[in-house]
């Protein structure tokens, strides 16, 4: 298979907008802003992978309409959080394998209001309230501590850490910093989760141009795709979100998160040791500690510590949701795992301004989602 360089990055505000915007003014945005990063025209597309959750039959012929229909083969993906990773993946592939050799990857959502509307649940467990997100992370919130010794004071050092994060970052949502007293006086959602505990829904697309290395119009700022893996749920292992209980009997010797870790360090050729920075799915602020854990980025149970320690600041060791991660930017769900390879990318080219980290070369996402899925992205300078 021959390497496939990422040649364009392009993103919308993440934000709340007004009904009369629709997603695929936001995914003709995103895509006209990564063809101009290229240096590209449309008509050097070869085909276009879109994921997207809520939006429907063709969601992605509906943005790509918008600029302009050429008869490329246009893929839309639906795979809950992780829709957005699995199009990079198909896309990486198509143009690994030459079947392709310019391809279009696209993230779009325009998130409808309220708690989200899960479902990827049977019947009998949507009349249950299984789909209840808040609450099914709150459980897993319960255990996580239990194991860790974390406290509600570090899943709030979270949101405090991600949203300085996002005050830099003129894409995100929300810019306003919070402090841990405003987090732990924040209103009950389920406990011991707080409201400042919880992403915010949003609206945004982002997406990128993936090529061989003839193809590319400026190799200046080109960045390598080392691995892109996507994995599914494993018997046994607990994933609250999509209703899996551990099993006592059959526990699985690696979990799904776990996994797609692996594989994705083994086709990168690299170790967790490798990794510059890192954007990890923190839809609810505890995710982003085990999630960290799982991937392999620290020993089981110590994130907590290494947390207040500033690790995972923008100035630490191990740089974490750079952006502002889902505490700031918000999360629609087809865009986020764009949204994340998006700000790798970004750093990976010096280019992230105030919250640039420096000397990045190797930055990797991670995002999961109903199903259950998890995908891991790695990027190289």
């Amino acid at each position: 298979m021959r390497q496939v360089y990422v040649a364009g990055i392009g993103m919308t505000r993440f934000n709340a907008y007004p009904d009369d915007v629709k997603w695929f003014d936001l995914g003709a945005e995103a895509i006209l802003s990564i063809l101009k990063d290229a240096e590209m025209q449309w008509s050097d597309i070869q085909a276009a992978f879109c994921g997207s959750v809520y939006q429907g039959t063709g969601s992605g012929h509906q943005a790509i309409k918008e600029v302009g229909l050429t008869g490329i083969p246009i893929v839309n993906i639906e795979n809950a959080c992780s829709s957005g990773g699995s199009a990079f993946r198909l896309a990486y592939q198509s143009v690994a394998a030459e079947i392709y050799d310019c391809v279009l990857v696209l993230g779009m959502e325009k998130m409808p209001r309220g708690p989200i509307p899960s479902t990827a649940f049977r019947p009998w467990e949507l009349e249950m309230g299984f789909n209840l997100q808040p609450a099914n992370y709150a459980n897993e919130t319960l255990e996580y501590m239990i194991q860790s010794g974390a406290t509600v004071e570090d899943f709030a050092r979270v949101s405090v850490k991600n949203r300085k994060n996002g005050s830099l970052n003129p894409l995100a949502r929300f810019q306003k910093l919070v402090t841990i007293e405003e987090v732990m006086a924040s209103r009950p959602i389920a406990s011991p989760l707080r409201l400042l505990h919880c992403c915010p829904l949003a609206d945004g697309a982002a997406g990128f141009i993936l090529c061989s290395k003839d193809k590319l119009k400026s190799a200046s700022n080109a960045l390598t795709v080392a691995g892109s893996v996507l994995t599914t749920g494993v018997y046994g292992d607990p994933f609250y979100q999509s209703a899996q209980k551990h099993s006592i009997k059959f526990p699985p010797k690696e979990g799904m998160t776990e996994m797609s870790a692996r594989m994705a360090y083994e086709e990168a050729g690299i170790g967790p040791e490798d990794i510059d920075l890192a954007q990890v799915y923190d839809s609810m602020s505890p995710s982003e500690l085990w999630d960290i854990e799982k991937l392999g980025l620290c020993p089981k149970n110590e994130a907590p510590s290494l947390l207040r320690a500033g690790k995972f600041d923008i100035g630490g060791d191990l740089p974490t949701n750079t952006d502002g991660g889902l505490m700031s930017c918000g999360h629609p769900l087809g865009a986020t795992a764009c949204r994340q390879i998006y700000e790798i990318a970004l750093q990976l080219r010096g280019e992230a301004g105030p919250r640039q980290v420096e000397g990045a070369k190797v930055g990797m996402t991670h995002a999961s989602g109903a199903g259950p899925n998890a995908s891991c992205t790695i990027l190289k300078k």
